[in-house]
């Protein structure tokens, strides 16, 4: 028997071997966000549909003829991923209840950027989570529309450098906070939301396979390190992804039908966020102050991460 084939039979840590996204793309060295998908497809398995916005994920995978992809997938707009995937829903219902194809459990899967989901799909994805499709929906958030230039979303962090936000005499560069929208979800009242990062394999993959069994909608957040928009060594792609987590810039957590739940790796005590600006040109520029500024706002809402856990903890 080869345990690695089979790895469903035995501790569930194992991670399957097949390869559902192929090698040979045109992914950036140290790309976070393409071993992201990758350990997403590995938790997914075969029987998956995935409908894919615009972004760096469809230019580096599909450039025709080719293709890097095992299962089934569609390229879509920027503004529509959600709306596709839970047509896509609604059709394999549909051709169920007809006869026209076989039982087997198909998992929907709506995926894009920061800007595919934060910014120009938030409107889809809303409805589509409204709905209460049986579908899951993962944010790749880079932090910037890195596909087409490097310029700000709404999830690009306050003080951060972009093409269109640039830092300089007059400007700090980003002059507004990331949305969180994982806690737009959980307003949502989705079964299933949280938060992840691929510098945490098995906790990612755990959060996928587990989204994958609801019954209904799931959504979850995934942190992308880019090494070409954040000027940052490629190299230091996992570290960064660790040190996000560690100083709470970017807290890894899940929402199961309300109840908040921190992830074992999240630490006990948050490092500085200057051990995670420090190697990312994005942030050089940031005086001491403004540095203070974020790390104020940073402990600030972790404290609120915690209470909403410990209030739940304590009416259990």
């Amino acid at each position: 028997m080869n345990i690695v084939e089979n790895f469903d039979l035995f501790a569930p840590r194992l991670i399957n071997k097949k390869e559902l996204l192929s090698a040979g793309h045109r992914a950036c060295q140290g790309c976070g966000e393409v071993l992201a998908v990758r350990l997403m497809c590995k938790a997914l398995g075969e029987n998956t549909v995935i409908a894919s916005a615009t972004g760096c994920m469809e230019i580096i995978s599909s450039m025709y003829p080719t293709t890097a992809w095992e299962v089934p997938w569609i390229h879509v707009a920027f503004e529509n991923a959600a709306a596709v995937a839970s047509g896509v829903e609604a059709g394999l219902k549909a051709l169920r209840r007809k006869g026209k194809i076989d039982d087997r459990e198909i998992k929907v899967v709506g995926m894009a950027g920061d800007g595919g989901t934060m910014d120009i799909g938030l409107q889809a994805l809303s409805g589509a989570m409204e709905r209460g499709h049986n579908m899951l929906f993962v944010c790749f958030d880079n932090e910037a529309y890195m596909n087409t230039g490097i310029q700000r979303s709404s999830g690009t962090p306050m003080g951060a450098s972009t093409t269109t936000a640039p830092a300089g005499k007059v400007s700090m560069g980003q002059k507004t906070w990331k949305k969180n929208v994982t806690e737009i979800m959980v307003a949502h009242n989705v079964p299933y939301v949280a938060t992840a990062c691929p510098s945490y394999p098995l906790d990612f993959i755990n959060k996928v396979e587990k989204a994958k069994k609801v019954k209904g909608p799931a959504y979850i957040h995934c942190f992308s390190v880019c090494p070409t928009g954040w000027r940052s060594p490629s190299h230091l792609t996992i570290a960064l992804g660790r040190l996000a987590v560690e100083t709470g810039i970017f807290p890894l957590y899940e929402v199961e039908n309300g109840k908040y739940k921190l992830s074992s790796e999240m630490p006990r005590k948050l490092k500085p966020i200057t051990d995670y600006y420090k190697t990312q040109g994005r942030f050089r520029h940031l005086s001491e102050d403004e540095i203070k500024m974020i790390q104020s706002r940073v402990n600030k809402e972790h404290k609120k991460l915690l209470n909403k856990v410990d209030c739940l903890e304590a009416w259990d």
